[in-house]
Order: structure tokens, then sequence, then C-alpha cells
């Protein structure tokens, strides 16, 4: 007898209960209920995100992204006539739980696409189950190696650390800045993107004399700070890293006195890192996505008006802003629509050839143009430098 189950469109799961779920047969979970099988006039898109937990900024918005687009192409019609429904999954942090979402995802949910990834570790988790399943799979998170080397059936959306990277070190170069610090957590978004800053300094020619690592969360930066200070040489800090420390890290580094210019990543552009940094925060430069500076993009800029009418739709929809991640599932889910549009097809081998075909798409982080040797099809100009002045975002040229 063939089945299909699923309790509801969102619930967290629990990796022993579902391990035992998937392997060894429902009726020993019996708080897992059936449902009928889904109509073939359903077409399923599936995500696995961070919803909850300490990465719930970044999966929070993608999922209400998702949901609000997807309501909003049902009302359209669906896509080439079908009903689209979302299939979405809380999986923390934790790579295990991801791998097992995508396999329900895939054999028992019967989803055409899965889009997600809220974390790069996650993301890389279930690349080897969506490859065997030749699925395609757009990621959400950040890391450069979940489309480097390139893989037939991973996509992804999300601009790169090696590309913050990149518009930090070009714009100290531009400035006169050939020797630096660099502090950073030791989280995986932050040793990821370490790595990837100390070889682009190498390739670009600026020295790093400073590179100190702090647990991430942590409160106790001034340590480190002060160790660096004594480097006399130096002529700019970069910091890296996501959450809290950074705010930390900016005031200690006005509370010792630093000189010097201040630079951190596109993982604090959030109002937070605002909030907590305080006065500290002026001065500091960082690459931000598009999103965060939309109302101030130029006039012509193409991706200007695509923003702000998802912001609009957003903000309407659930009466608060949407940030980068948000933004992130917007591009992912339209590229896979106008990839079966242009199609004219569910067939997965189809998709994945129309996805590498994708150009001139005008998405809410850049422009993109794909092709079989690039699946993200990001510029330089997915990443826009800013300067905090006076609590605000201000755009540098």
């Amino acid at each position: 007898m063939q089945i299909s189950f699923f309790t509801r469109n969102h619930f967290s799961l629990r990796p022993i209960t579902l391990i035992i779920y998937l392997f060894l047969g429902p009726s020993l979970c019996p708080n897992y209920v059936f449902a009928e099988k889904t109509s073939s006039d359903t077409l399923r898109v599936g995500t696995f995100l961070s919803v909850t937990g300490q990465a719930s900024f970044i999966g929070a918005p993608a999922l209400a992204t998702l949901k609000l687009y997807i309501n909003f192409l049902n009302l359209q019609g669906g896509l080439l006539g079908r009903k689209v429904e979302l299939i979405d999954y809380d999986v923390g942090i934790d790579p295990r739980t991801a791998q097992i979402a995508v396999k329900r995802l895939i054999f028992f949910d019967k989803v055409k696409v899965i889009i997600g990834g809220s974390t790069s570790g996650a993301a890389m988790s279930v690349i080897p189950i969506v490859t065997q399943a030749r699925i395609p799979f757009i990621a959400l998170a950040s890391s450069a190696s979940i489309i480097n080397p390139v893989r037939k059936w991973v996509f992804k959306s999300s601009q790169t650390n090696r590309m913050a990277c990149s518009s930090i070190l070009r714009d100290m170069t531009r400035r006169g800045i050939k020797i630096i610090g660099l502090i950073s957590g030791d989280g995986g978004f932050a040793s990821s993107m370490r790595t990837h800053c100390l070889d682009v300094a190498k390739i670009m020619g600026i020295t790093v004399v400073a590179d100190e690592v702090y647990r991430t969360n942590t409160r106790k930066v001034v340590g480190l700070l002060s160790k660096i200070k004594l480097k006399t040489t130096i002529q700019s800090l970069l910091n890296v890293d996501f959450g809290s420390s950074p705010s930390y890290v900016t005031r200690s580094f006005r509370e010792l006195g630093f000189k010097i210019p201040l630079y951190q990543t596109h993982g604090v552009a959030t109002l937070d890192y605002l909030d907590l940094s305080g006065i500290a925060a002026d001065g500091v430069r960082m690459p931000v996505p598009p999103i965060v500076i939309a109302e101030k993009l130029p006039r012509g800029d193409p991706i200007k008006p695509v923003l702000l009418s998802y912001m609009k739709l957003y903000r309407k929809r659930w009466e608060v802003q949407p940030n980068v991640y948000g933004s992130h599932a917007f591009d992912a889910l339209r590229i896979y629509v106008a990839a079966v549009r242009q199609a004219g097809s569910f067939d997965s081998i189809e998709i994945r050839l129309s996805l590498e075909k994708t150009n001139n798409y005008i998405g809410a982080n850049g422009i993109v143009k794909m092709s079989p040797k690039d699946h993200l099809g990001l510029s330089s100009k997915a990443f826009r430098m800013v300067e905090i002045q006076s609590g605000e975002w201000v755009p540098i040229n």
C-alpha cells in the first residue's frame, strides 16, 4: 500500500524520533499522523530552515517570504496550472537534522525542488542527498563552497563570504591600507569567512600582521584587542563574525582608543548591531546587501523597484521589515518559478538545465546570470559598501 504522510507544514524535527520514524516505521511514532496522498495537481516546494534557536533571525524571514510568495503565486493561478504547496521543516542549526528533513522532503513529501539551508553547515550536509536524488536544490546559506566546485543539482541565491571579503579589502586598498589586523569568532560563519579573507588579502597584496580568534557570542574581547593594538604598523582592523560579539568588539575598540578604521562584515548589517553598538559604530565600514540601503539606491538602479516592491508586500503581510535573509528566499523562489516557466515542465532535468540558463534575472540582490559553470550568477555589485554615520547606513561610491 502506497501512502504519504506529514503532520503539518511546519514543525521542529526531533532527530531521534524522526530517525525511528524513517527507518523503523511510523507505528513506533504515534505523534506523527497520516494524511491523504497529495493530489497530482499540486506542486510541492520543500524547505528546511533555522526558524527557531540561535539562527532564527536567518530562517524565520526566509520562511515568511516563501509563505508570502507561494500564496501570491496561488492567487495568480499557481504554476503551469498547478497549485503550489510549501512543506517546511525547522531544523535549527544541526546538520544531521537537516539531512533527515531533506530525506523526508524527497522520499515522503515528494517535493519537486528544495529551497533552504539557513546555515552553511546545513546546506553543505545535504548536497550528497540532493545529488543522488537528482532534485534541484537552491541554497540560501552564504558559503562559496556550496557552489564551488559547481555541482549539477546545487544552486545558490545568496552572496558569498568571499565576495564580502573582496568588497572590504578593495575598499581598504582604495584608502591606501596595506597592513591590517584580523579578529574573528570561532563559529562556522566566522571561520569560513576568515579563511577567505586571509586568502583574498594575500592575492591583493595586503599583509595581515595580527590574527586573533575569540569564542563566538562572548563579551570578552578586550584582551585580544589590546594585544592587536601593540602591533603599531596596523592600518585597519577587520572583525569577522555575526551576532552580539561584533558590537562588543566595536565598543571595546573605541574604549581602547584605536585611531585606525574598523571594518565589520555583512554578518552584522542589522539594526541590532546599530542598537547594541550605539555611537561607537559611527565610522565603521562594511559591505551590505542592497536591501539594507534600498531607499538610498540610485534612481536608475534596476533592482531598486524590485526590492521596494518586495519590502512593501512583506511589511503589509507581516507588519515587520524584511531582512536580507528573506530576500535570499525571495530570489530563490522566483528564479525557480522562472525556470519552470521557461522549461514549460516540472521535469527535474529540464528545470536544472533551465536554471543554468537564468540570464538577466533582476532580483533583490542583483542581476543574476547563471551558466553551467556558475550556479550563483551574481556580480560584485551584490554587495554595496557603506559607512555608519549617526546611526545610519551611508552608501560609499
